[in-house]
């Protein structure tokens, strides 16, 4: 079940968009996207999920498949909300790097003298100090919890802002600071309350005030609004269980970790997030931020000692396989998963948020990726003799079965595009045909060369009904 391709931003955009890599015609690549993603929930076993596609300072696709609440049969949408877990770690950030610019705070100012009740005890003699710098890189070497434990279910006891402080004195730090990345909630808890202390706002209303509204980010909260549950916010489910059913997680708030993992917001509002961050890069004026602060806390300011792990300031940093620069954020809390990617150098940008766990949402993020990468250019004008010769391609579309496995056959600009399912990397495994004469195509291989030939059968009304590739007949689905 799809639905929700946010279809008035599609019919106000053209499909033809011009990309890093020149003109591309997107309108294919968006209808592969939510082929590809439809079946995905399916074979994945996923109650809902959806997504958002930003290049430059356009929405260019979202789309949203299942349901948000299996019990009422609600279809997921695009503006359904969900936990976004830890991307809030990212407004937390942003709200950190304000004071920075404001000059209110300082990158290596001691947490100690920022938070004067801080009582974590430092068990390292050695160890550098904890500052504001290494809580954003989790480089603090603190614990990754606070001395509760709230991630414990069915019911979900998150503390609040006291219990935590209370039990700061009954813990220390795990390593010396500056040693070994430690992911830590705890941390940007302090951070949370660090912006509190510095602008003398709570931090819900310094986010809320200096952000959020400001971005015009209305469904985005600070929290989880519980009169929505189950309606605009989706019902959050388990992994898959060994019986191969996922079971309704219990509602919950994140009370004092709100700044690590709670907020809620759509994947509408999460791009609209990554349109304000691609303009800010590419300008001089400042908007909420410095736009040389949001470089800097882009770039890598901490490194792992084993080189994996590379983190800026509350964005973790990697390198993509074709070793283009990526900045994330994923988040993981019960009942929900998502993520958060921008490619600076394509200023294309990802959301995705799942209700369920036991999931990879950054396959769904870097797939979607793929597929746009392999988008067809903007074909030249033809002449009326060569386009007699063409065939109608449209005509061959659909699912093709065999050995119950599907594939997938699109128009691909003047070419087909076939796509086998499930797969966790459509575009690398997308393959594409040319036309040779009457129904028969030709792969084309990756270093240009033909492949082997793909021909298409018709019944005696001159329907397409299956086609011949390596000796073997495959069906087409009727109906699909």
């Amino acid at each position: 079940m799809k639905k929700n391709f946010l279809v008035l931003i599609l019919l106000s955009l053209p499909l033809t968009l011009f990309s890093q890599n020149g003109e591309k015609n997107y309108s294919e690549a968006f209808n592969l996207i939510e082929v590809w993603l439809d079946a995905q929930k399916d074979y994945d076993m996923l109650p809902g999920i959806s997504a958002s596609a930003v290049e430059g300072d356009s929405i260019i696709w979202t789309g949203a498949f299942g349901l948000a609440n299996r019990e009422t049969n609600l279809e997921f949408s695009t503006s359904t909300l969900g936990s976004i877990c830890s991307i809030s770690k990212l407004f937390t950030s942003v709200a950190i790097m304000k004071l920075y610019d404001e000059g209110e705070l300082r990158l290596d100012d001691r947490i100690e003298d920022l938070l004067p009740w801080y009582t974590l005890e430092q068990r390292f003699s050695g160890s550098g100090p904890i500052t504001v710098r290494s809580l954003l890189t989790h480089s603090a070497g603190l614990p990754r919890e606070g001395n509760l434990p709230y991630w414990v279910g069915p019911v979900y006891n998150f503390p609040e802002r006291d219990e935590i402080i209370e039990e700061l004195s009954t813990q220390e730090t795990l390593y010396p600071s500056a040693t070994y990345f430690q992911y830590s909630n705890l941390g940007m808890m302090l951070l949370g309350e660090i912006v509190a202390e510095v602008s003398g706002e709570p931090f819900e209303e310094y986010v809320i005030n200096n952000i959020l509204q400001p971005l015009n980010l209305d469904n985005t909260r600070t929290y989880m609004p519980e009169e929505l549950h189950g309606a605009e916010l989706a019902i959050g489910y388990t992994p898959m269980l060994r019986d191969g059913t996922r079971s309704s997680v219990n509602f919950f708030h994140a009370n004092a970790m709100a700044a690590a993992a709670g907020f809620s917001s759509n994947v509408i509002d999460l791009a609209d997030f990554s349109r304000w961050q691609i303009r800010l890069l590419d300008s001089d004026t400042p908007d909420i931020l410095m736009p040389s602060t949001l470089r800097y806390m882009q770039n890598v300011h901490y490194t792992d000692p084993n080189w994996d792990t590379t983190w800026g300031l509350g964005f973790a940093v990697s390198r993509g396989s074709d070793g283009s620069k990526w900045v994330s954020h994923g988040g993981y809390c019960p009942g929900f998963q998502s993520i958060w990617r921008l490619q600076p150098e394509s200023e294309r940008a990802y959301a995705v948020i799942i209700n369920a766990n036991g999931v990879n949402p950054n396959k769904y993020a870097t797939g979607i990726h793929g597929i746009l990468n392999k988008a067809p250019d903007v074909a030249e004008e033809s002449s009326p003799e060569e386009e007699a010769d063409k065939p109608e391609l449209s005509e061959y579309s659909g699912f093709y079965t065999f050995f119950y496995a599907e594939t997938y056959i699109t128009p691909w600009g003047d070419k087909l595009a076939t796509l086998t399912l499930p797969t966790d990397n459509p575009g690398d495994n997308l393959s594409l045909y040319r036309h040779y004469k009457d129904d028969t195509f030709v792969r084309i291989r990756d270093d240009g060369a033909d492949g082997e030939t793909m021909e298409f059968d018709r019944d005696e009304d001159g329907n397409i009904y299956g086609m011949r590739i390596h000796q073997q007949f495959i069906y087409k689905k009727i109906g699909q």
